[in-house]
Formats: C-alpha cells, sequence, structure tokens
C-alpha cells in the first residue's frame, strides 16, 4: 500500500520547526502556524475508492442528489456574481452536480475526478464529461477561463502543485474558484479534535484565511475576493427542520448573532476567488 508520507518541512513557508496541535492530530509551523496532518495518509487512490463513496462519510451520497443540486446552484451563484466563463475545468467534482449546474448555464465544462465511481455517475446519470484521474497530471485540449475546487486541495499531496497545475491550465486572466474547511472557524474551536471537519484520514491540510490566501498568491494568482461561510449556506430549506438543520442554524446565530451564512473569517468553510496573474504582475 503507497502513502502519502507525513510533512516534516512546512509545505507553506518551509519552515523546519513544528509543534504538536489538537493532542498531536496535527503538527503546527512554529514559523507561519500553518497545520497539517500528522499521521501519512493512504494515496488518493486508494483513499477515494468505491468504498469511500459507501462510507460513513458519504454514507447515501448518491442518493442525496437534491442535496447536492442545491449545493452547486448556490456554488454556481457564487461563481457568476465575479465572472460568467465561457469554459471551465473541475477538480474532483465527485458526482458531476456542479458540472451539470454550470453547462445548463450554457458553460462548456470537463471535470477530472480520482474515484471511477462517481466519474462513471457523472458520465452516465448526469451527462457531463468527467474523466477519472490526478488533477494534477492531466492536460486539456485547450486552456479555460476557470478552474474550480469545491473541496478538494485539502485533500491533494501537495497542494502548490495542484495550484501550480491550475494555473497552467488557465488563460491569462483566468479565473480560480476554491472552497476548502475553515481551521479557524467558530466550529473548528469550539470542537477542536471532535471537529467534524478536520477528518485526518482524509484532509492533509488545514487551511486558515491568511494560510490559503498566501498559497493562492504564492502560485502566481490575485486573491480578488475571499471569506468564509457557514454550513447552513448550503441547507435545502426542507431541511432545516432536521435535527442537522437545527444545530447548523444554531451555530451560525451563536456565532454572528444573526442568521446572515457569511462571514469574514469565522464560518464554516474558507472561498476564495482567485486570477491568473499576467505578465507584469496584473490580474
Amino acid at each position: 500500500m503507497s502513502s502519502l508520507v507525513a510533512a516534516e518541512q512546512c509545505t507553506l513557508c518551509g519552515g523546519t520547526r513544528s509543534e504538536p496541535a489538537l493532542g498531536g492530530v496535527l503538527r503546527r509551523c512554529r514559523s507561519c502556524a500553518f497545520q497539517w496532518t500528522a499521521a501519512e495518509l493512504a494515496s488518493p487512490e486508494e483513499l477515494y475508492d468505491e468504498s469511500y463513496y459507501k462510507s460513513e462519510s458519504y454514507r447515501r451520497y448518491f442518493a442525496l442528489a437534491a442535496q447536492w443540486r442545491f449545493e452547486a446552484t448556490r456554488r454556481l451563484r457564487w461563481l457568476l456574481s465575479a465572472v460568467r466563463p465561457a469554459t471551465l475545468v473541475e477538480a474532483g467534482p465527485a458526482g458531476g452536480f456542479f458540472l451539470k449546474a454550470a453547462s445548463a448555464r450554457g458553460i462548456s465544462v470537463e471535470g477530472v475526478e480520482v474515484s471511477e465511481l462517481a466519474a462513471r455517475y457523472a458520465r452516465e446519470r448526469l451527462g457531463v464529461p468527467v474523466r477519472r484521474g490526478m488533477f494534477e497530471s492531466i492536460s486539456l485540449a485547450a486552456p479555460v477561463q476557470a478552474v474550480c475546487a469545491f473541496h478538494v486541495l485539502e485533500h491533494v499531496p501537495d497542494p502548490r502543485v495542484f495550484l501550480s497545475a491550475a494555473r497552467e491550465m488557465l488563460l491569462p486572466g483566468g479565473w480560480l474558484a476554491l472552497e476548502v474547511p475553515n481551521i479557524s472557524s467558530a466550529a473548528a474551536h469550539r470542537y477542536g479534535a471532535s471537529w467534524v471537519d478536520l477528518a485526518p484520514r482524509y484532509h492533509h491540510w488545514h487551511f486558515s484565511p491568511e494560510s490559503l490566501a498566501r498559497l493562492v498568491t504564492e502560485a502566481g494568482f490575485a486573491v480578488v475576493h475571499a471569506d468564509t461561510i457557514f454550513a447552513s449556506h448550503y441547507l435545502r430549506p426542507s431541511r432545516w427542520p432536521s435535527r442537522w438543520g437545527m444545530a447548523s442554524h444554531w451555530r451560525c446565530l451563536r456565532t454572528t448573532g444573526s442568521l446572515r451564512t457569511t462571514h469574514p473569517h469565522l464560518g464554516d468553510y474558507l472561498r476564495l476567488l482567485a486570477r491568473r496573474q499576467r505578465p507584469g504582475g496584473r490580474a
């Protein structure tokens, strides 16, 4: 069995001094405070096989299509508030719901997914083009205007390699759209090692607003917008009365004093829009 060796050197700043965090589950760089999972992880090809989509984390994944369509619509609305790309590639599209939503708006789409089960679902059930493979190692027929990766960057073997690949796939001035769990969220601080989005078996990197912006900027992008959202942002109205829905709304209310689902830095998930810089440092 292959694995991703636990990092000794900080991926963000290159520092070589780190300390245990969250009882040893994570390592934290003493220079820049970036955090990563302390243990070795299985390779993506092994982690995201058919069993992953039948695991507790993705229990009933394919049966919850209505929820994923709702999430996809919200993510697409967020992207289109900044740019209306004609072409788009998504890394890690899972079942392909975001690609389907984008395609319905006239965008030419393609996906790259490590799980053959998920890629097959996207192709056969949703009719969107998704190939199996590692995003970092594929090539496109032509550069695109947008690269999207929602809850992907925390999983990859090397985020710098991933972002470099994304940059090469983009036209000059093209857009990068990311969403990842927020290690600086109110929920992460409250629950510590029990935080549901910690997921150390699957998440190798743990981003704060500052570390994500720094990584993206150093990869050759100019950050245009960044904020955070609460999990309740993606709840379908029909699920609001559920136990999960009530708990999600309560976390939002307790943190912000309102049911507003966005926050500059305390929400559950980080969102970031950036543009590939042109020669001379212009976006």
